[in-house]
C-alpha cells in the first residue's frame, strides 16, 4: 500500500520494446501512479504504456525536457505527488532500486536525490565512454562552481515535489539533469546520491548513440553549468503546503 504519494514520470520515445519491462519491475507498493510522456513516439508505445497501467501524456516538442515537463504539467493538475521519481524508459536502470532512491527523502535527509551509476555495480559496457567523459567534465566544472562533489548527471532520480517547484525547471533537452541539480544547490536544497546499477539499454541512445547526439548533449550540459553559476535564483511564489 503507497503510503507517501510517489509519482514516476518517464519521458519515452519509440520504447515499445523496454517499457514493458520497467513497468513491470516498478515496485507497486511504493509508486501510486506512472506518467509516461511519449514524445512524439512512432512506434507502439503509447499502447504498450497503457496495457501496462501507465498514464499516458503527449509531449509533442521534441526533447528530453520538453518531455519531463509535459508530465509534471499534468501531475501539477492532477493531486500532485509527494515525491515526483524520474525514469528512464530504456530498462538500463532497475526501476526496483526505487525503494532505495527515495530512502533518504523519507528519512528527511534529502529533498532531491541522485542514483549514481558511477557508485552503483555498472554492466561491462553499459556506460559508453563518452558518457563517463562528459560526467566527469560536467561533475569537475559543478564542483568547482558550486562547491558541491557529484559523481553523477543519472536520470534516475528521486526529489520532493515542493523542492522541485522552487527550481522552475525550464530547459527543453539535454541540460535537464544538469539544471536540476545545480539549480538545487543555488537554492540550497539538500542534495544526495546513492548507488543504482545500471545495464546496457534495449535499442540505440538517442544522445550518446551517436556523435553528432554526444557533442550536442556535451555543448548543452556544460553550457547549463555555467549559465547558472551567473545567473541569480529565481524568487518563487508562495504556495498551498501539500497535506
Amino acid at each position: 500500500m503507497v503510503d507517501v504519494p510517489i509519482d514516476v514520470v518517464i519521458p519515452a520515445l519509440n520504447e515499445e520494446r523496454s517499457l514493458p519491462l520497467v513497468l513491470a519491475d516498478l515496485p507497486t507498493d511504493r509508486v501510486r501512479r506512472v506518467v509516461v510522456a511519449d514524445n512524439g513516439s512512432t512506434d507502439n508505445t503509447a499502447e504498450v504504456a497503457r496495457h501496462g497501467g501507465a498514464i499516458v501524456v503527449p509531449a509533442p516538442r521534441p526533447g528530453y525536457g520538453s518531455a519531463c515537463l509535459a508530465a509534471l504539467a499534468w501531475l501539477r493538475d492532477n493531486d500532485p505527488p509527494h515525491i515526483v521519481v524520474f525514469l528512464d524508459a530504456d530498462y538500463s536502470d532497475r526501476p526496483s532500486e526505487l525503494t532505495e532512491l527515495v530512502a533518504p527523502i523519507l528519512a528527511g535527509d534529502a529533498d532531491l536525490v541522485i542514483g549514481s551509476r558511477v557508485l552503483g555495480r555498472r554492466e561491462p559496457g553499459a556506460l559508453l565512454p563518452q558518457a563517463r567523459a562528459g560526467n566527469l567534465v560536467a561533475c569537475l566544472l559543478i564542483r568547482l562552481l558550486y562547491g558541491h562533489r557529484f559523481t553523477d548527471l543519472g536520470p534516475f532520480r528521486a526529489i520532493l515535489w515542493e523542492s522541485l517547484e522552487t527550481l522552475h525547471m525550464d530547459d527543453p533537452d539535454f541540460g535537464w539533469t544538469a539544471e536540476m541539480q545545480v539549480k538545487a544547490l543555488r537554492h540550497g536544497l539538500k542534495v544526495s546520491e546513492v548507488p543504482v546499477s545500471y545495464r546496457r539499454r534495449i535499442g540505440v541512445s538517442k544522445i550518446t548513440g551517436t556523435v553528432v547526439g554526444t557533442l550536442r548533449a556535451g555543448y548543452k550540459i556544460l553550457w547549463t553549468v555555467l549559465r547558472y553559476s551567473v545567473s541569480r535564483p529565481r524568487v518563487s511564489e508562495p504556495r498551498e503546503t501539500l497535506q
